[in-house]
């Protein structure tokens, strides 16, 4: 499998942000860049491997992230906006992904909190960890499987893993998709950083709304204390939020942060 092309994907994205690196190998892109934000790294600053020896997930569930299959990202930043709106950069990144997907012809959709799928199976995570420090500052990170990772099993969620390449994709140059999803990213979060981090004003809740495959859905809710809740997914509000409408007439909001897994009830 070719390495991504390092000068070509600095030179597309220049003026967008502050660094862009690739590296060979490392055990977690985001857990490096909480480390460099913490040194004092610049807003906007972009880390890709082209392998993850310790790539995680939401609940520090392992990603498969097996040499030159996918994109292996993270992106540090500084955005200005209120801690409390720090957890919806990942509808902005989930609207970047599903965009940078249908830019070489797949059709992929949102499952809330931080999924993308492609006809039920998952093949992109995302993972928004706020670093302590003097200003609010997050991590965002993104596994996107671009070709077949082979014999990977179901995750926790019981999701099987499956790739752009095996969906039609138009173009597999890890390259050019890494492009095309950093560019459209480079876009919405100024939208969001510019409206405050208020999905609403920046005009990105309704884009969320209408490639969101969670909404509609009768789902159990997992909770970490071993409980579950069960209803109607009826809406995702302006923090990015699900609201889930029980059987007695109840509304119950689940925030990201305390959700282990939501499945189809």
């Amino acid at each position: 499998m070719p390495e991504m092309d390092a000068a070509r994907l600095q030179a597309a994205l220049d003026g967008r942000y502050a660094r862009v690196d690739v590296v060979e190998r490392t055990g977690s892109t985001n857990a490096d860049l909480r480390k460099a934000v913490e040194d004092g790294a610049a807003d906007r600053t972009v880390l890709l491997a082209e392998e993850q020896t310790a790539g995680v997930g939401r609940r520090a569930r392992p990603w498969s992230s097996p040499k030159g299959a996918g994109l292996y990202l993270s992106v540090a930043l500084r955005p200005g906006v209120p801690f409390a709106a720090l957890g919806s950069l990942s509808i902005v990144a989930g609207l970047a992904v599903r965009a940078a997907a249908a830019s070489v012809g797949v059709d992929a959709v949102l499952k809330w909190p931080n999924d993308v799928l492609v006809d039920g199976a998952k093949c992109a995570g995302i993972l928004a960890e706020a670093v302590a420090g003097p200003e609010p500052s997050i991590v965002l990170g993104i596994g996107l499987n671009v070709l077949p990772l082979g014999d990977v099993p179901p995750g926790p969620g019981g999701l099987p893993a499956t790739s752009l390449a095996e969906h039609g994709a138009t173009n597999t140059d890890r390259t050019d998709v890494a492009i095309a999803l950093l560019t459209e990213f480079d876009a919405l979060e100024r939208r969001w950083r510019l409206a405050g981090g208020d999905l609403t004003e920046a005009g990105l809740l309704g884009d969320y709304r209408a490639h969101c495959a969670t909404l509609g859905q009768d789902v159990e809710v997992q909770l970490p204390d071993g409980t579950s809740l069960t209803g109607r997914a009826a809406e995702i509000d302006a923090t990015g939020q699900l609201a889930v409408d029980l059987p007695g007439g109840q509304r119950h909001t689940v925030f990201a942060g305390d959700v282990v897994h939501v499945r189809p009830a």
